[in-house]
């Protein structure tokens, strides 16, 4: 492929490489502080002088094609040139960086957002951002530096690996169970109602296969937000199928059949390679794999 070097500009790399981190035209231009406009005229300029697209549509945001993951590893020695040069050989080693990661509504409350504080206590200059989501790593997507999802997943141009292991299990309120009686049996199962996610909107396999370990439960309050189904279960409103490290924070609810309905769920963490050359990533990856362990006793 020949590329016309003599049009490409160093700008329009730096660019390219924030609207792939954002995923959208209009983030990037916020960031960057300029006109939605400029952000799409200097992105089509890099495709003319690359000769080819560098962004696909999908329905997550804008994702890299292969071209435009070749341009977004340039960018990333652009930035960090730029970055060592205005550091000088003095400069100040704490990071600074955006980093932007994706996880479950669990995971972020009890070991992203605490992880990210930790680290931003001692990189005041660094910003994470979380996006709180239940579903599937992107295939290709390069918005995200870091995904967190429930398990392993099957991506291009990724790197995955386990980070931790949680448990489901089933539980009702001690007035509930008061009321309508501890199952001490799977079929005994039929007379209670189950509060866990939206089947027709859960987007992650293992989680809808979990439900199967509860059968002939009809549902009752079902909803895409994990902590939902606590306070759901707390309030009485079935019995839920809950991970054991957010149900036993509460001396309210009470795990039924213990044996018979336990359900080890493993976390996936997902980085693409350019990602984890930013020390600001890598950091952030460090931290999150020391405070997962805390969580989930691992």
């Amino acid at each position: 492929m020949h590329i016309m070097m003599r049009e490409l500009k160093a700008d329009d790399l730096l660019i390219l490489r924030e609207v792939a981190r954002s995923g959208r035209f209009t983030r990037a231009a916020g960031t960057l502080d300029l006109a939605h406009t400029t952000i799409a005229r200097r992105i089509t300029a890099l495709e003319n002088a690359l000769g080819g697209r560098v962004f696909t549509r999908a329905p997550s945001g804008l994702e890299l094609t292969p071209l435009g993951q070749r341009a977004f590893a340039a960018s990333e020695q652009v930035a960090a040139a730029m970055k060592a040069f205005h550091d000088g050989p003095a400069g100040d080693t704490r990071l600074e960086d955006v980093v932007r990661m994706s996880a479950t509504d669990a995971f972020t409350t009890y070991v992203a957002a605490p992880a990210a504080a930790e680290l931003r206590r001692r990189n005041p200059r660094l910003s994470v951002e979380i996006v709180s989501t239940t579903r599937r790593a992107g295939t290709q997507r390069s918005g995200l530096d870091i995904e967190i999802v429930v398990g392993e997943p099957r991506v291009l141009y990724a790197e995955a690996r386990k980070i931790g292991t949680y448990v489901l299990g089933l539980y009702g309120s001690s007035s509930y169970l008061t009321e309508f009686g501890r199952p001490t049996a799977l079929d005994q199962l039929r007379d209670h109602g189950l509060v866990y996610f939206i089947p027709s909107m859960l987007q992650v396999d293992e989680l809808d296969v979990s439900r199967r370990s509860v059968p002939h439960m009809d549902d009752a309050v079902t909803s895409t937000n994990v902590f939902a189904h606590v306070e759901a279960t707390r309030s009485g409103a079935g019995l839920g199928l809950l991970p054991t490290f957010l149900a036993n924070r509460h001396d309210d609810l009470h795990r039924v059949l213990t044996d018979e309905v336990n359900v080890p769920l493993d976390y996936w963490l997902v980085t693409r390679a350019q990602a984890r050359r930013r020390p600001a990533v890598q950091a952030l990856i460090d931290a999150l794999s020391d405070r997962v362990g805390l969580v989930l006793g691992a």
